[in-house]
């Protein structure tokens, strides 16, 4: 494996930097990684020279061309070419990340994983681009369904989350995910979510992990309730006024700036009355932001804007700088090169804006689909467009001259499908499509590669601690079991100071914690969730922990009050809650009024394996209409249609890939039993249901069964309905399998 070096900075206008990718300036002749999807300014431009003005696929300057189904930019680190994309036919499909060799594109390393939880279809898989780490060539992956993995350089997991069943992460019909950012020793990533206690409205959010364990350092929820659950937004690191920020486009229509360290809100900048898409740029102290919704103040969609990232709380009405309603760019993102902007609308055509007025100096079509984003380079622009097409122009005073343009199809004719932007390192453009993964470039000209150089530490507070942080910020614990928590101490100007004398407590918790920081829960009782805290010198910080019982465990709701959602339920909202029913209380979904009807929440251990679910579940019927009601073990739903008198087992609604169903006649208005058991043995998994009337002998045979040679090995135990009329569940048991 070759390596490729530098010293990793993003450089910012105040002078200061933050630890993100290597420029040109410092790098001793070698040439550069690109290891964010904007490139390492996060800005879409390159300072490699010698780049390719002309291709032939197959021919002329394409150096190789690599076997991979891709919508999303590749990253480059390490000497290496690393992409996220989707793999296999029917019940083999699934979710690929696969690093190649930069030089001759071969393949160094995969990993494929289930898509499951999720409505998103199989050809939308692999949506967001990867991120890597230029200090440690860690490459960092977010899937469609909420899987959130860090990677060692030879592949090997580091560490993995599933986010939906642990953070509520949202994952709908669209497709959007969010790339994540690694910067200084914290990856961020933002989504979507409805999780529990003080993380339980529907909001954006944004999460700060550390990057070698995985652990959450903080969380923000800069916004309101999030309009559009599906966004894509990518936050952006830079240093403004001194400060090390991100700023993003959220997905309740506002941009945020947040303090890099902390994920404290500074100021808000709201530009659409939905959620926004396109990745914002950061030219020193301006912000350069794009969408194609619906305007606040105006009746028309699509709005371009520039404004200043100073100040502090609402900024919307004294930052503007200018803007240009021309411009309809929801999805691509632009490039600052020399004083202009460059940026492809949603129909391809590409502008070029002067970057202090906003006018625009000339616009060229590059096709009819705009999704990817421009990059600049070597005195000319690459760009993509939906159908198949690859431009080379040339950059000119006036305008822009084509150097060529090629037209990709796959197998059976059809144009190949290009969501990715190109990737420019080592004097190479990489790029991937529907049809493969391309590496264009001289191929007499070598690698300019080097050593992985460390990046630089941060420099010490001279301060005394204003800020703690708590690690990890969210936790899940099991009763009489410790858990370490650690604390990150930052002054004043958010610069890390020794740890002072710290006071631990307890807030909600049962059990103790010592003044180490280690947390036992008590032995006893049902679930519940509370706080560890901790202060110094009037400082205070919290964890927010959720102690969950191992199996088995049982919950009839007798002792929980009426209208409330169980607490330490994740992705429940408000659409599950208690209630009285025959002379007793059970668990409650009615139909919503406005909306969809399609709730799903997660009830135990998101590490659980090897158990059974059961419980009593009972329709109503309004109408014609009749509800769904279901159980989720680990990554697996077993369904209990109404409309369709039918029984289903799936792991994922989008794409019923291992799905098995029967027909099943019953009643409306009668308790059943339902019973899902999943069995991992060697390297299949056995998912079995079975369904009686409540009273009756339960049935020695199982109703339905499914196997599934890509087994989902662990997860969190669920309740899944679909409310078309009122739904209820009670009795739920968890047990340990034989």
């Amino acid at each position: 494996m070759r390596t490729v070096g530098g010293t990793f900075k993003l450089v910012a206008a105040a002078g200061l930097c933050l630890t993100l990718a290597c420029t040109g300036a410092d790098q001793g002749g070698y040439a550069e990684d690109w290891p964010a999807w904007r490139g390492p300014q996060q800005d879409g431009t390159s300072t490699e020279t010698g780049l390719v003005s002309s291709w032939t696929p197959g021919g002329e300057n394409m150096i190789w061309k690599a076997d991979f189904i891709g919508r999303s930019t590749p990253v480059v680190v390490d000497g290496r070419v690393c992409v996220i994309g989707r793999v296999g036919e029917e019940i083999d499909r699934q979710e690929r990340v696969a690093c190649f060799d930069a030089e001759n594109g071969d393949l160094l390393w995969e990993d494929r994983f289930n898509v499951y939880h999720t409505t998103v279809p199989f050809n939308r898989v692999g949506w967001a681009s990867l991120a890597a780490d230029p200090a440690t060539g860690n490459i960092y992956a977010h899937g469609v369904s909420g899987q959130m993995i860090g990677y060692a350089p030879d592949g090997k997991r580091l560490w993995s989350r599933f986010m939906g069943d642990e953070l509520g992460h949202y994952s709908g019909y669209g497709g959007r995910t969010q790339t994540p950012l690694v910067v200084d020793d914290l990856m961020i990533i933002s989504f979507i979510s409805v999780g529990w206690g003080d993380l339980g409205r529907l909001s954006h959010r944004y999460y700060a992990m550390d990057k070698m364990t995985g652990e959450i350092v903080w969380v923000a929820t800069p916004g309101g309730m999030a309009f559009d659950f599906n966004t894509q937004s990518t936050p952006v690191a830079a240093v403004i006024d001194g400060r090390k920020m991100l700023v993003t486009g959220s997905g309740d229509g506002w941009i945020y700036g947040l303090r890099l360290e902390t994920g404290e809100k500074v100021w808000g900048f709201q530009l659409s009355k939905r959620g926004l898409n396109s990745t914002v740029l950061v030219h020193g102290n301006r912000v350069f932001a794009s969408h194609s919704e619906e305007n606040l103040d105006a009746t028309t969609q699509g709005r371009l804007v520039c404004f200043e990232a100073k100040g502090e709380g609402d900024i919307t009405k004294t930052a503007e700088v200018w803007r240009n309603d021309e411009v309809f760019a929801g999805f691509p993102s632009p490039a600052y090169h020399d004083g202009v902007l460059y940026l492809s609308d949603n129909s391809a055509n590409l502008h070029a804006l002067d970057a202090e007025t906003g006018t625009e100096k000339w616009e060229y079509s590059l096709g009819t689909v705009g999704k990817a984003s421009v990059v600049v380079a070597d005195g000319k622009i690459y760009a993509t467009e939906v159908n198949g097409r690859f431009h080379i122009l040339e950059l000119g005073r006036d305008g822009v001259e084509s150097l060529d343009m090629d037209e990709l199809k796959v197998e059976d004719g059809r144009y190949a499908e290009i969501y990715s932007s190109p990737a420019v390192a080592y004097g190479r453009v990489f790029f991937a499509t529907e049809g493969g993964l391309y590496a264009l470039g001289d191929s007499t000209r070598p690698l300019n590669n080097g050593p992985l150089r460390a990046a630089e530490a941060p420099a010490p507070g001279q301060g005394e601690a204003d800020w703690l942080q708590v690690v990890p910020a969210i936790a899940v614990a099991t009763p009489g079991r410790p858990i370490h928590f650690t604390v990150r101490a930052l002054d004043g100007e958010r610069q890390p100071v020794a740890s002072p004398d710290l006071t631990w407590s307890l807030d909600g918790l049962d059990g103790t914690v010592s003044p180490e920081g280690v947390y036992t829960p008590g032995d006893g009782g049902g679930p519940r969730t509370g706080t560890v805290k901790v202060s110094a010198g009037g400082v205070e910080a919290k964890a927010w922990v959720r102690v969950l019982p191992v199996a088995p465990w049982s919950l009839d709701f007798e002792s929980m009050e009426t209208g409330i959602v169980p607490p330490t339920w994740v992705r429940a909202g408000r659409s599950f809650k208690v209630a009285e029913r025959d002379g007793g209380k059970v668990l409650h979904q009615a139909p919503s009024a406005r909306g969809i009807d399609r709730r799903t929440a997660f009830i135990g251990r998101p590490d659980a394996s090897g158990y059974t679910i059961q419980a009593d579940v009972f329709s109503s019927q309004k109408g014609r209409r009749r509800a769904d009601l279901g159980l989720i073990n680990s990554g697996y739903i077993l369904d209990l249609q109404g409309a369709h008198q039918k029984v289903q087992i799936r792991s994922t609604s989008a794409d019923l890939r291992m799905s098995q169903e029967t027909k099943f006649t019953w009643d409306m208005d009668t308790w059943y039993v339902m019973k899902l058991r999943v069995e991992t043995s060697g390297k299949t998994a056995q998912v079995r249901g079975k369904i009686w009337k409540r009273g009756e002998e339960e049935p020695g045979d199982w109703t339905l069964t499914a196997e599934d040679p890509h087994p989902v090995t662990y997860g969190s135990p669920g309740v899944v309905g679909h409310a078309r009329a009122d739904a209820y569940w009670d009795n739920i048991q968890v047990t340990v399998n034989n």
